[in-house]
């Protein structure tokens, strides 16, 4: 490898590299750490406040098998064992199994779930699911940094600030990833027995919301895709990018999480009109699945009854609104009480505006039931949603990386030609004078997103997107950035690019409506032949599709 005497290179072994500190990523460490293997964790952001949880959380999805059939692993596997789900029955089981212990855990470092007086935990109901599943949570501001706090106590080596650009393989297996930090340019080789994949199952700036900030997102915007984009890059199989694509309501202006805890509560979601019109769209109305709602209130705006869109809420109790405005909100997002003082949003006085969220890009690492992806080495703990499933998954992940790691007496040989490559790669932008700011490349990549693959797309405007985003790419080698976190941003902007054109391709391929939250105007109707989950991979440079 060819190195300048100024430049700072570190080499670091470990038996398990966990990417990403969220809450995932802090269930790996914990796994791991209980298991006594050596373990890493790498992010770009800080253990403290990395993650969507960094944000807050107001809920937590426990089924805890407490009697009702409602309450059970057979009604959470026949929720969530569907055709397109991507997930087995064997990985739903494993998730319900470790919930109780991550609870305990949780409690442990002070995560205050709220109990009913006889002891029993306080849960709600919501996005169409059968039971009451949700745990609500009092404290959730501060859960990741209790979560930090304990996973340092356990003595993880935690690496903050650290971009990782790519994952390294030797002989096909996963072996180890290589970044930089964002504050002072060490280039960072990270040598591993085992890969734990950690970083969001999401990018959530492809488009805007009406503020037109694309850092006013309901999940954490600092996610651009990097889980699918270092998979992809090193051979592994994704799934489902063209189904979990995500979008909820959010209040009017203001991005954050927590709808759920509004819904399950009763509110009655209004029109333009003070219609209250969701039961046309499900028989649950607010409180059905998530899509659904997203469907409904677009339908309402594209027949003129909207926006705006109101969620009604003074009908609830006086106790439970004030639940809701001033625990479970701020819960999810500090500032929200100052979003309803400027705004006056009084939720036992008036009906709060919403709005559609932005379009959040999601799907999957094709995953094993041991979490391990089509790649040998390479485990997946993002594999649930919510902060439930991130803590459950990481934690499931970590003990299968664990054991493959045992197998292996050491980290593999790394590639000097491709870590040398990868270096030059991360740091041309720094030697461009004169170029494009990584802020103008991704607002183009958003013009596209935004016009072509919004809540009604076509086949001919996603291939004329693949066109646009082909030739944004193209420009790719003029990208400037003239400090450290610039050239982060340059970078993420990259991973955007791939998930964006990924995202817009496997959508291409899915020709019908019903199954995502948007609606395809050229195949208006479900179509049966679909009920399967589509797999996407590189192969040879090319991009190679098959129907699970």
């Amino acid at each position: 490898m060819q190195r300048q005497a100024d430049e700072l290179w570190r080499i670091i072994d470990t038996d398990v590299l966990v990417l990403g500190t969220g809450a995932a990523g802090c269930g790996a460490a914990l796994a791991a750490a209980e298991k006594g293997a050596k373990v890493l964790m790498v992010d770009r952001g800080k253990i403290e406040s990395s993650g969507c949880l960094g944000g807050g959380n107001d809920h937590f999805l426990a089924v805890l098998n407490s009697g009702p059939e409602t309450d059970s692993t057979e009604a959470a596997i026949e929720f969530y064992n569907t055709p397109v789900s991507g997930y087995t029955p064997a990985m739903i089981k494993k998730w319900i199994e470790v919930m109780p212990r991550m609870i305990s855990f949780l409690e442990e470092i002070g995560v205050g779930f709220i109990k009913n007086p006889d002891g029993s935990y306080f849960r709600t109901s919501g996005f169409g699911q059968p039971g009451s599943w949700w745990i609500n949570i009092k404290n959730g501001q501060l859960i990741k940094r209790r979560l930090a706090r304990k996973i340092r106590s356990l003595g993880v080596d935690v690496i903050d600030h650290v971009m990782v650009t790519r994952i390294i393989t030797c002989r096909g297996r996963a072996g180890g990833a290589l970044g930089y930090n964002v504050i002072d340019g060490t280039f960072y080789i990270f040598r591993a027995k085992s890969v734990v994949m950690a970083v969001g199952n999401s990018a959530n700036r492809a488009v805007t919301n009406s503020t037109g900030n694309p850092f006013n997102t309901w999940h954490s915007p600092f996610n651009t895709g990097s889980q699918f984009v270092l998979a992809y890059e090193c051979g592994a199989k994704l799934v489902n990018l063209d189904l979990k694509q995500q979008a909820t309501l959010v209040p009017k202006g203001f991005g954050c999480a927590g709808m759920n805890g509004i819904n399950s509560a009763g509110a009655h979601e209004l029109n333009a009109f003070g219609e209250r019109f969701m039961g046309k769209y499900h028989p649950l109305m607010e409180n059905g699945p998530r899509r659904e709602q997203i469907q409904g209130t677009y339908q309402e705006q594209r027949d003129g009854r909207g926006p705006p869109f109101h969620m009604e809420m003074r009908h609830i109790s006086p106790e439970e609104l004030y639940h809701l405005q001033y625990v479970l909100m701020p819960g999810d997002k500090a500032t929200f009480l100052d979003y309803c003082e400027q705004r006056g949003v009084d939720f036992a006085r008036y009906p709060m505006e919403v709005e559609l969220s932005e379009i959040e890009l999601s799907g999957m690492i094709q995953t094993d039931e041991n979490f391990e992806s089509t790649v040998k080495g390479l485990f997946n703990g993002c594999v649930f949603y919510s902060f439930s499933g991130s803590i459950c998954s990481g934690y499931l992940a970590a003990r299968s990386a664990v054991d493959s790691a045992s197998a292996i007496p050491e980290p593999g040989e790394v590639d000097p030609l491709e870590v040398q490559r990868e270096y030059e790669s991360i740091f041309s932008p720094l030697k461009r004078k004169d170029g494009i700011r990584y802020d103008r490349f991704e607002t183009a990549i958003r013009q596209v997103m935004g016009y072509y693959m919004g809540y009604v797309r076509n086949g001919r405007g996603m291939e004329i997107a693949l066109d646009r985003l082909k030739f944004i790419e193209s420009h790719k080698d003029r990208i400037q950035a003239s400090n450290y976190h610039e050239l982060m941003r340059a970078n993420e902007s990259m991973h955007l690019l791939i998930t964006c054109r990924l995202s817009t391709l496997a959508t291409l391929q899915r020709k019908e409506s019903g199954r995502a939250i948007y609606h395809r105007s050229d195949y208006p109707e479900p179509d049966k032949a679909y009920a399967r989950v589509l797999s996407l991979w590189k192969e040879g440079g090319r991009d190679e599709f098959s129907w699970v």
